[in-house]
């Protein structure tokens, strides 16, 4: 059972109707006993950083997830603010992240005409092979993105995926049990459907 979880912050509904949609079962939850029998789990995020890691810790989740990860090693997925708050700091905020990734997180400094947030449709490229973007034969990679702030991955290794825009920024990221991704798959319809079958499967 995936667990999807609900800190207050997230497209957490259209998550889960789109894990319905590929025949995935998945649960919306921030109770502690569901979450600790969680076979993967997603963590999405729309918002600010810190508000993010208060309302974590405020539930009384962020022990639990570092548990769940550092310990059980439960698969996880990151979904745009949930990415960035598996690093370690951001320029949005002062709260320090989980640094399950050595990653730190960034505001976009961009000239004409690029505007900020980077919003709408954009290519990923697989720039190292991947479960997460496995049977995926199309020539493009394309997903929906809403920014302001991006992930700079300190550990190269870590990243598998690059989007251009005013310049290369890692798009995806994986290390260990750890996922995430800076779009949207819940808004990325066929190619969106694929990532969270493969990440189902992981």
């Amino acid at each position: 059972m995936i667990v999807i979880i609900d800190y207050g912050l997230g497209n957490v509904g259209s998550i889960h109707n789109m894990l319905k949609k590929i025949s995935v079962d998945s649960v919306i939850s921030r109770d502690r006993s569901v979450i600790e029998k969680a076979e993967k789990m997603i963590l999405p995020g729309v918002g600010a950083y810190d508000i993010a890691m208060q309302n974590l810790n405020e539930l009384n989740l962020f022990d639990l997830l570092n548990y769940k990860v550092r310990e059980q090693k439960t698969p996880i997925l990151g979904i745009c603010l949930g990415m960035q708050i598996l690093g370690k700091t951001s320029e949005e905020g002062v709260l320090p992240g989980f640094g399950w990734i050595d990653a730190d997180v960034k505001k976009f400094k961009l000239a004409q005409p690029f505007k900020v947030p980077h919003m709408g449709w954009n290519i990923v490229y697989d720039v190292k092979q991947s479960h997460l973007f496995q049977n995926m034969h199309q020539e493009e990679l394309r997903y929906y993105f809403v920014h302001s702030y991006y992930f700079e991955a300190h550990d190269k290794s870590t990243i598998i995926g690059e989007t251009d825009y005013g310049g290369r920024f890692t798009s995806a990221v994986n290390q260990n049990n750890v996922w995430g991704v800076q779009f949207h798959p819940e808004k990325s319809h066929k190619f969106g459907m694929n990532l969270l079958k493969n990440f189902s499967e992981v």
